[in-house]
């Protein structure tokens, strides 16, 4: 039996041959990709159905920068903000087939996905002592069972051994109606033009900072996720794994 996502459409008996090949592997599936390209979706759908245990990294840099602003801690000052990193604890917890983040004890993935913490996470992930303390905790929550991880350098850095990497991005017009759909279903007030903005933002800062930069690993397979739904996408990456397994 597999776990098929709620409200996922896929045509699973088309993939029960390479379902079956693919569960007989220890998985170490490394996927990154540009914000709001559906990296994370897809990564909790294959956690699902492969029952693997997923993480999931932007949210790690989220909570760090909930944590700095919550506490009036200035991100350019990377010497207070290395200071306190020690503070920071981060774990994972699952509900109702959701991944929930937990910050020092308190669930806070609303507080995460606000545009007050995109405003700055990708200024918060570009500073080396942050990328080197969660790149640390990301690689011993991946030591033991098989595993799900996205972000934007898992397949480069965080994990470069991984048995499975896959690279998935759209266009900026394409992934702006995605997270404008998605901040206006949550009654966020925001224009189309500040949401495109902001994903400019943080595309240019994650390609371009001098630490992990996100860039596609040499080994990873590119997934173009402009034209597919949710079910597309998850078949589309069950193609990948079998490929990458077989």
């Amino acid at each position: 039996m597999y776990n098929i996502p709620q409200g996922v459409g896929i045509g699973i008996s088309l993939l029960k041959h390479e379902l079956e090949k693919i569960r007989k592997h220890k998985l170490v599936i490394a996927l990154d990709g540009h914000s709001s390209s559906g990296k994370s979706t897809l990564a909790h759908n294959l956690a699902q159905l492969l029952s693997l245990n997923h993480i999931d990294t932007g949210a790690m840099y989220r909570a760090v920068t909930l944590y700095l602003l919550n506490n009036d801690i200035d991100i350019t000052d990377k010497d207070k903000v290395s200071s306190v990193l020690d503070e920071i604890d981060i774990s994972f917890q699952r509900e109702q087939d959701k991944c929930i983040t937990i910050l020092n004890g308190k669930k806070v993935e609303e507080q995460i996905r606000t545009m007050r913490v995109s405003d700055h996470v990708s200024d918060v992930s570009a500073i080396s002592a942050v990328r080197s303390h969660l790149v640390h905790l990301q690689r011993k929550m991946a030591a033991s069972d098989s595993v799900i991880m996205d972000g934007r350098d898992i397949g480069s850095v965080v994990l470069p051994d991984a048995n499975v990497k896959i690279f998935v991005s759209a266009s900026l017009e394409i992934r702006t109606e995605r997270r404008y759909q998605e901040l206006l279903d949550k009654g966020v007030n925001i224009t189309k033009e500040e949401v495109a903005k902001n994903l400019a933002k943080r595309d240019h800062i994650d390609s371009n900072r001098e630490d992990s930069p996100l860039i596609q690993a040499e080994d990873a397979i590119f997934l173009d996720t402009g034209s597919l739904d949710q079910g597309r996408m998850l078949a589309e990456a069950v193609k990948i794994i079998h490929s990458q397994t077989a």
